[in-house]
């Protein structure tokens, strides 16, 4: 594929919603820069995940949740998503309890009250449409270090695909002492 500039966008008229009261990627999380993936076609909006009520779900919870969360997986995989840029052409990442983070986004709008969140809605934003499953496959593993995506950062509709097994490549993920992590 060959390669097409980024897309400019003022997010600023974008924006239809009211900003969120606490983004889940706060300013204070400087992004790190990393390569450029291939673009893709405009994405139509993974699903989003809903939560177990308890912290400790009953077996047949847990298994739907696990369901649940596989089924929002397999969609992000098979979706289009924008990843915005750095100023020098990188993706947006942010680190947050030692891992790193691609923030990538299921629409325009879902960025835009991203940029609203961290002050900055006024300026042009470049991004990228990449495929989900391109981000994990092959972008997580190029930053050599715990990483993952955030879909739609600070929205309550966002999602996690953390560096574990069954999301990324196994050279990616991260290790665990805690057998209970594991589903053989």
């Amino acid at each position: 594929m060959g390669d097409k500039p980024p897309i400019r966008s003022k997010l600023a008229d974008l924006d239809t919603q009211p900003q969120p009261q606490q983004p889940a990627i706060t300013p204070q999380q400087e992004p790190q820069p990393t390569g450029a993936p291939e673009p893709q076609p405009q994405p139509p909006g993974p699903p989003t995940p809903t939560a177990p009520a308890t912290d400790q779900p009953a077996p047949h919870d847990l298994s739907a949740a696990r369901r649940e969360f596989a089924a929002l997986l397999g969609e992000f995989r098979r979706t289009p998503v924008l990843v915005p840029l750095t100023p020098d052409g990188g993706l947006w990442t942010a680190d947050q309890n030692g891992v790193r983070w691609i923030c990538a986004f299921s629409h325009e709008e879902a960025l835009a009250r991203f940029a609203h969140a961290r002050g900055e809605a006024s300026r042009e934003w470049q991004y990228r449409t990449v495929l989900g499953a391109r981000l994990l496959d092959a972008m997580v593993p190029l930053l050599d270090v715990p990483a993952g995506v955030a879909l739609d950062a600070g929205s309550e509709d966002g999602a996690l695909f953390p560096p574990v097994e069954g999301v990324v490549p196994d050279s990616a993920v991260v290790p665990t002492d805690n057998p209970g992590d594991r589903h053989d």
